[in-house]
């Protein structure tokens, strides 16, 4: 009882005692068994993350703040990818479940359905999770933090407007993403703010890779809507884009002003500076462990919305007027 005592240092010893027993357990290689511990108190000390991929430009500062936060209050993080796929989502989830985990973060995979199995067992068995990003239908029922998109595409679209441009294409991401929905939304909010009436002939759909991104600026040169400036609904599209533009012989600013959102590190290193939103991704990882913590307290957090902000670069300019 002496040793077990000092192994998890217990007050009720006195501090000789505790080191010369803990000095030889180090002499002796000794580990304690953390999952017989958790068997006993019926806590693991292990959080699940699932994240798109390991190559997301954006979770990868959410992962480093959380497993830094993770391991400050001695958790230890289990990350897994969905790769964009439901199925996988589900699975990785379970696992976790399996693995009796206290909680878990998650970057939803959005899909269309309104309800999906895995976060009803979620909610059913109480497992307390924390959304990396906005909620939908389906998962609607869980504490979140995320990015006030909309408020911050607004800002963007107002500082292209702010340098003459009145007829602004928009790069949308997938139609059924929430964030995707929030920045095309956040930009027709400040069109009509300036008394400019949105025009769906310059909003195209992009998706959210570079590939998506270029094949859009392909569309948008073939069909030539007269646009002086290029929102994109994050970075890979708009850098996707604007590498095709150049490739065609656009000159960017001085043809077409282009704009992102995300701040990934590639944009401030691109062949033109991109001009885009920061994203406040250690905040929103250090946030997500502190409402995860108040979660394993039994709190019921509220969800939180951090605010971003823009970051002028040289991809955009003001409007050229041609000369007589």
């Amino acid at each position: 009882m002496t040793v077990s005592k000092a192994l998890r240092d217990k007050p009720d010893l006195s501090s000789a005692t505790k080191a010369r027993i803990q000095a030889l357990a180090r002499q002796m290689g000794y580990v304690p068994d953390v999952s017989a511990s958790g068997l006993r108190n019926r806590k693991t000390r292990l959080l699940g993350l699932v994240i798109p991929a390991p190559t997301d430009p954006v979770y990868s500062r959410v992962l480093l703040a959380l497993e830094n936060q993770a391991y400050e209050r001695g958790y230890d993080l289990l990350v897994a990818y969905s790769l964009g796929s439901t199925e996988r989502e589900e699975s990785v989830l379970r696992r976790f479940m399996a693995r009796r985990v206290d909680g878990v973060f998650i970057a939803p995979v959005y899909r269309m359905a309104s309800a999906a199995p895995i976060y009803e067992d979620l909610a059913k068995q109480a497992v307390p999770t924390v959304l990396l990003g906005h909620k939908a239908t389906f998962c609607q029922g869980f504490t979140n933090v995320e990015t006030d998109d909309l408020g911050a595409s607004a800002a963007m679209t107002r500082h292209l407007l702010s340098l003459g441009h009145r007829r602004i294409a928009f790069l949308a991401g997938p139609t059924h993403s929430p964030w995707a929905q929030e920045r095309l939304e956040g930009h027709r909010r400040a069109l009509r703010e300036a008394g400019v009436v949105p025009d769906d002939q310059l909003v195209f759909h992009a998706g959210s890779t570079v590939e998506e991104g270029a094949s859009a600026a392909l569309q948008f040169i073939q069909e030539n809507p007269g646009a002086t400036a290029l929102q994109a609904a994050n970075d890979l599209v708009a850098i996707g884009a604007a590498d095709a533009l150049l490739n065609q012989g656009v000159r960017i600013p001085q043809d077409l002003s282009v704009a992102g959102f995300g701040n990934v590190l590639v944009s401030e290193f691109f062949r033109v500076p991109l001009t885009t939103v920061r994203q406040p991704k250690l905040r929103l990882g250090s946030v997500a462990m502190d409402l995860m913590q108040r979660l394993l307290d039994g709190e019921r957090p509220a969800s939180v919305r951090i605010p971003a902000e823009t970051v002028f670069r040289a991809s955009t300019a003001a409007v050229v007027v041609p000369g007589p």
